[in-house]
């Protein structure tokens, strides 16, 4: 018998040869795997480079040096569904380097989405859906309008944040309804916008983890090395706003930027991953030029190109088994769809009317009767309308479930505080929580709402003072430009503020806000009308809305017609059929102008009063109602309003007069600088007699 112990030499070969296919067949495996991300990324690179050279016109560097941060987020991590692209709990991407739309267009159309080859092919062409920067509501898969740098930054920060509070009131044990991830690519460009530093700063104060925001580090911008004006420790940076931050040497190395994604889904902080890449990867004469940000790499350069990185000489080339591994994302979309549509169905079982309520603002309905408890002002008072408005807020927002929002630091100011509601900061999770804090970061604000109000869920509003809206100026004109139901509550509107001085009167910013197409501004004479504008403002679901405001008390008007609010424009005193003159007044001039139209009546002077809180609303009415407010054959009109005279032309006509301010105003009592700067029942008389006497 023998003594020996261990396997026989036969079971050592054996053992052997299975470490060894073992290792050889990962090593084929990697091989494969490798191959595959190669021809993914490369494709991405080259359908790029192709729609910039067909249109003539784009930036084909971004897609060529961050294509491989873009493939393995998108294969690896994005969860969405391409035949839904509006499912609630998907992922959203973010590409706030908006410049690079080439490189988003070709993931949409090559992970199924309805963005075709022709699509592609008709890049920045007259009405295509792949315009030059990415347009939301054009191009399904877009998640927000990106290009002005830092707003796709900010906008992302307002979808974490939303992400979180929609969490907070609606998932359960068990019932995780809303635990979608934010990611987005962001530029060296967008890192140098004053939006990012407000919008990180913020982001990291709240903790917003689910943000993941991967930073394309090319050290180039148009006019060179960014080391000619952008030399900042970005790391040190982001860690001093609580973000958490790694870095990833190699942009091209898949894995790498996989490891760092992973990483960061561990924290709860938000977290950037600093991506060093190449600018116009694989271009022989333009890679890490700034000749590659933003013109077509031209016909000679593009061959090398596709020599370099191994490429078919074929424009818009696209591998069958490439195309077919992109295409896993629409079942597999389906699949993650699927199987939260199945949680969902139990979630209305166990928590039915958390789910009606989330259905109803999915469907952009409003709960019924929402404006039941709203306040009928009594015209003995004398209020402000930001006080007004207060005051309306707070009695809507039990009947409103979704209505949250706050101030830039000016909350007792505005009047925008939620009573008896507590506060979105780090570490509460009520449910019920709805008062914001945004600090002063008036410019990070406007693009948070509109990332609160692309969640199609929440209603946001957001307060500041009117002459800070030049401020959040950017933030406004994209929620304009996108549909979105993104509220600005901007209080102090005249040179009524007073002793504050000219540096907090507003004089250009009314009209500057009124030039913004799809912006509706309103701006109501007293408390009732103030009522109205906010019943308006709730339900006008398809554009932004800015409410303008008064400091100071304003008599409540018994002359307010509610139906006619509603227009836009309408008539005071319509006892006065045949009037001699007509006053046009917004605000708080409205109530001068009644004042003035009495005393013009002891004079047997027929003037109209017009009150115009809306010139957006009032130009959508018939040309039969506008004639009746402002008819036509009466040429005596005069137009009240304490703002630049410039546009009111449009009312008042060749041969009408203007009573505005047309220069910067002065530091003393509200009621002075009226009387000082031409607002007074006697001016308006005087010019009224004036006008008649000619």
């Amino acid at each position: 018998m023998s003594n020996k112990i261990g396997p026989s030499k036969k079971n050592i070969k054996a053992i052997i040869f299975c470490i060894l296919f073992y290792i050889n067949y990962n090593a084929n495996m990697t091989k494969i795997k490798n191959n595959l991300e190669n021809l993914a990324i490369n494709t991405i690179r080259m359908l790029s480079v192709d729609m910039v050279e067909k249109a003539n016109s784009g930036h084909p560097g971004l897609p060529m040096g961050a294509a491989c941060m873009a493939y393995t987020l998108w294969s690896t991590f994005l969860r969405h569904n391409p035949s839904n692209p509006n499912w609630l709990n998907r992922d959203r991407f973010v590409l706030s380097a908006g410049h690079g739309s080439a490189m988003l267009y070709s993931l949409l159309h090559l992970t199924g989405y309805k963005v075709s080859m022709d699509d592609l092919k008709n890049f920045r062409q007259w009405r295509s859906i792949t315009p030059g920067h990415p347009e939301y509501h054009l191009t399904p898969g877009v998640e927000t309008t990106t290009g002005p740098l830092g707003q796709g930054f900010a906008t992302g920060v307002g979808m974490a944040l939303a992400q979180q509070i929609l969490a907070n009131k609606y998932n359960k044990k068990y019932f995780k309804i809303f635990d979608y991830n934010v990611y987005a690519i962001v530029s060296d460009g967008d890192l140098m916008e004053g939006v990012t530093a407000e919008a990180a700063s913020y982001a990291g104060n709240l903790e917003l983890g689910k943000l993941i925001y991967l930073y394309d580090s090319n050290n180039i911008s148009i006019e060179g090395n960014t080391n000619i004006t952008f030399t900042d420790d970005t790391k040190k940076r982001f860690e001093s706003y609580n973000w958490h931050v790694t870095k990833v040497k190699d942009g091209n190395n898949a894995s790498e930027i996989e490891a760092a994604i992973k990483e960061s889904k561990k924290d709860t902080r938000p977290s950037l991953i600093i991506v060093k890449t190449h600018i116009g990867f694989g271009s022989p004469k333009k890679q890490d030029d700034s000749s590659s940000h933003g013109s077509p790499l031209g016909a000679d350069e593009v061959k090398a190109t596709r020599e370099n990185l191994g490429w078919p000489q074929k424009d818009f080339y696209i591998p069958k088994q490439i195309l077919n591994h992109f295409r896993n994302a629409i079942n597999n979309g389906k699949k993650l769809e699927d199987s939260w549509n199945k949680l969902f169905k139990e979630y209305q079982k166990q928590y039915p009317k958390l789910a009606e309520e989330l259905l109803e603002a999915q469907n952009n309905k409003l709960p019924k009767k929402w404006n039941a408890n709203m306040p009928d002002f009594k015209s003995t008072q004398t209020i402000a309308t930001r006080s007004a408005s207060g005051v309306v807020l707070n009695s809507i927002v039990d009947d409103l479930p979704n209505l949250i929002g706050g101030s830039a630091d000016l909350g007792p100011s505005n009047m925008t505080y939620l009573k008896d509601k507590s506060d979105i900061v780090h570490g509460n999770t009520d449910a019920q929580a709805k008062n914001l804090h945004f600090g002063i970061r008036e410019h990070a604000m406007s693009a948070i709402l509109n990332g609160l109000a692309l969640s199609k869920i929440i209603i946001p509003y957001g307060a500041t003072f009117l002459i800070f809206s030049d401020y959040m100026r950017a933030g406004i004109r994209m929620s304009a430009l996108m549909n979105l139901r993104s509220i600005y509550v901007l209080t102090h509107d005249s040179i009524a503020v007073g002793e504050d001085g000219s540096t907090h009167e507003p004089i250009e910013q009314l009209m500057s806000l009124r030039a913004i197409p799809n912006l509706t501004v309103i701006r109501p004479a007293d408390a009732r009308e103030t009522a109205l504008a906010w019943k308006i403002t709730i339900e006008n679901k398809n554009n932004p809305t800015a409410l303008i405001l008064s400091r100071q008390k304003l008599p409540v008007l018994n002359e307010v017609k509610k139906i006619d609010v509603n227009k836009g424009g309408y008539i005071i005193n319509t006892e006065i059929k045949k009037p001699d003159i007509i006053l046009i007044a917004t605000g708080s001039e409205v109530s001068l102008a009644i004042e003035a139209s009495v005393e013009l009546n002891k004079k047997n002077i027929r003037a109209r009063v017009v009150s115009l809180p809306c010139w957006e609303l009032f130009e959508k009415q018939s040309q039969s109602y506008k004639d009746y407010v402002l008819p036509r054959d009466i040429k005596a009109r005069i137009s009240i309003e304490a703002g630049i005279s410039l546009g009111w032309e449009k009312y008042v006509g060749s041969e009408g007069t203007i009573i505005g301010i047309d220069h910067f105003g002065a530091s003393a009592p509200g009621s002075i600088l009226m009387e000082k700067f031409g607002f007074s029942v006697n001016n308006i008389v005087k010019k009224t007699l004036r006008i008649l006497n000619k």
